[in-house]
């Protein structure tokens, strides 16, 4: 199967249009046309209705498929010229909003840096792809555990750190002078749903062995302030490192005593880091936790 073929197919279906999909991959309609039909009669199935442009059922097993070769197809092509070129000056790290703390910030270089705010799934196919020197991110482990990434190409995880999780709770919450929270006890409270700034609720409901873990409110962005600021102001609980959780005005943060849980912090990249990015390796494995933080509750 020709990989520009399918990368066209992708395009076609992603856009629903013929004409879109030839304006984006700079190909005339009639080029994109004949890659279609070319792959449809490699296959001997039609990939395509025309009239609106939708997958076929056919169309839709491809692209099941498609996404992870195209993707292993880059993660190759970028894994050899990092082999054979010459480290690039500067670093582009690519990193969770909650992996960004305090020891990773004081360990960046001074100049040159380039740093991506990313969600958990897209930072492996970055730093696979070569659009990331580096990745740090961050999720729920039981202590000492690795984190389960995509397995999208050869990449080498390097444990940076762990420390406690904590609920975010208003001030006036009636759990909120707690020394200590079971995360099964809340599993009907009103949740806040933000994957991108927060563990993603699936995350917590598989950590307690089911629970609801309703939401009250979506929150489609990565901003923790912001996360926190709908927390205080009764929108809904949300779990954080201990780190991010304390000190937050109109809140409490209780320390989750079961299940045992951590906020796990781990560094991803490809082949042998160089320059700037294998000296932020060796700071932030060599040297001390992201976070050492009390598991006592703060108060406001």
């Amino acid at each position: 199967m020709d990989p520009h073929l399918l990368r066209t197919y992708v395009t076609v279906a992603r856009l629903a249009s013929f004409s879109e999909a030839a304006r984006e991959l700079g190909y005339t309609q009639s080029a994109v046309s004949q890659h279609i039909a070319a792959l449809e009669q490699d296959l001997g199935a039609t990939l395509l209705t025309r009239r609106p442009v939708t997958p076929t059922a056919a169309g839709d097993r491809l692209l099941e498929h498609a996404a992870p070769l195209l993707l292993r197809l880059e993660a190759a092509r970028a894994d050899v010229v990092r082999m054979a070129a010459a480290p690039a000056p500067g670093l582009t790290l690519a990193a969770t909003p909650t992996a960004l703390g305090p020891a990773v910030l004081a360990a960046l270089p001074a100049a040159g840096v380039t740093v991506r705010v990313l969600s958990r799934d897209r930072i492996p196919a970055a730093v696979a792809t070569g659009t990331a020197d580096l990745g740090l991110l961050d999720g729920l482990a039981a202590p000492s555990d690795p984190l389960r990434l995509p397995d999208v190409a050869p990449l080498t995880t390097r444990g940076a750190g762990e420390e406690p999780v904590a609920v975010l709770l208003p001030a006036g919450h009636p759990l909120a002078r707690r020394p200590g929270l079971r995360l099964a006890d809340l599993a009907d409270a009103r949740w806040l749903d933000a994957p991108d700034a927060a563990p993603p609720l699936s995350r917590l409901r598989t950590a307690t062995g089911g629970g609801a873990f309703r939401p009250a409110l979506r929150y489609d962005g990565s901003d923790v302030r912001t996360l926190t600021a709908l927390a205080a102001a009764g929108h809904g609980l949300t779990l954080l490192p201990l780190r991010a959780a304390t000190g937050v005005p109109g809140t409490v943060a209780v320390p989750v005593t079961a299940p045992r849980l951590v906020h796990r912090v781990e560094l991803v990249y490809a082949g042998t880091p160089a320059g700037a990015a294998a000296d932020l390796v060796a700071s932030l494995i060599d040297g001390a936790p992201v976070a050492q933080v009390s598991a006592e509750p703060s108060r406001p």
